[in-house]
């Protein structure tokens, strides 16, 4: 992509506000490397998604989500409208100040502002994978949203839940571990019937299934630590019925990558996952909690362009 008219896209509420006030850090940095951009403020929950779909239609052929998990997710969602993309050729970028940082781990985006810059603008640009996930939404429709990183149901849910609705003010890694922590204490493991690729996986008691195309979830935690954002597979992580005392033993496990061999966990590959649930499985989509089960999550291969 050669000298792209770039858009971003910013959400100055999010990491509690950090990102507002790193803002001129983030103007300085694009205007020391000799870079014209225009940018937006997103001013309620979905705006991100508004004003990524306008700056495409206006032109622009590479959008730069500035902010959270959560405002990346809006923006990918952005790059949609009625199923269809609006513009084949644009790319999307990511600078993540949220609170968890987990699309920033999984794509390898720098932490400091002035480097994220450069990474991105120095970046080639490259195809990756997208989910398509069909669900219930929490006004009880149907819905089609997607996602680049993660998603999950279950006990990953009710803590994205939980941890949304606190101040963050304490950052990533402490406001997920204590969300994880309190959502353990409260979760009951649900009833699920996990379909992958047409081949039921299991139908029982589970504590969470995570959907991942990327690594990182919950602020730091690698879930599916074999997982490529652009090999055309999911990786799927499932843990069957896990007890209190079996999480809290193997959550360091988590963070470390290094779960997987655990017997009530079970890892697979696909493209297309089902999950039905009996109870109120609550559903996580790259930070956000749009909705619950059932869900039907497909893979769409080099979906979109990602720079940096």
């Amino acid at each position: 992509m050669s000298s792209p008219k770039i858009a971003l896209v910013v959400n100055p509420v999010s990491a509690n506000g950090a990102t507002a006030k790193r803002w001129p850090e983030v103007v300085d940095a694009f205007h020391d490397a000799g870079v014209e951009i225009s940018h937006r403020f997103t001013e309620k929950p979905l705006h991100a998604t508004t004003i990524t779909r306008g700056y495409l239609q206006e032109g622009f052929d590479l959008i730069i989500s500035v902010g959270g998990d959560g405002t990346a997710n809006e923006v990918v969602n952005g790059f949609f409208s009625e199923g269809q993309l609006i513009n084949r050729q644009a790319a999307a970028a990511f600078m993540s100040i949220g609170t968890g940082r987990d699309l920033g781990r999984t794509i390898g985006t720098p932490p400091t502002i002035p480097e994220a810059v450069q990474h991105i603008l120095q970046s080639p640009v490259r195809p990756v994978d997208l989910g398509q996930v069909t669900f219930i939404n929490n006004q009880g429709a149907e819905e089609i949203r997607y996602f680049i990183n993660v998603a999950g149901l279950g006990l990953d849910g009710d803590t994205v839940a939980r941890v949304n609705r606190t101040s963050k003010a304490l950052g990533g890694f402490i406001s997920f571990l204590w969300g994880t922590l309190v959502s353990l204490m409260l979760y009951k493991n649900k009833q699920m019937t996990i379909t992958v690729d047409d081949v039921e996986i299991c139908s029982e008691p589970v504590t969470v299934v995570v959907i991942g195309n990327g690594r990182y979830f919950g602020g730091g935690m690698c879930i599916a630590p074999g997982a490529i954002i652009d090999d055309g597979f999911f990786d799927i992580v499932i843990l069957r019925g896990l007890s209190k005392p079996a999480l809290l033993a193997n959550l360091p496990k988590v963070y470390g990558g290094t779960h997987l061999n655990h017997p009530r966990i079970t890892s697979l590959q696909g493209r297309e996952i089902t999950v039905a649930s009996t109870g109120e499985a609550l559903l996580d989509l790259d930070g956000e909690q749009p909705g619950r089960a059932p869900v039907t999550i497909e893979l769409l291969p080099a979906a979109i362009y990602l720079k940096g």
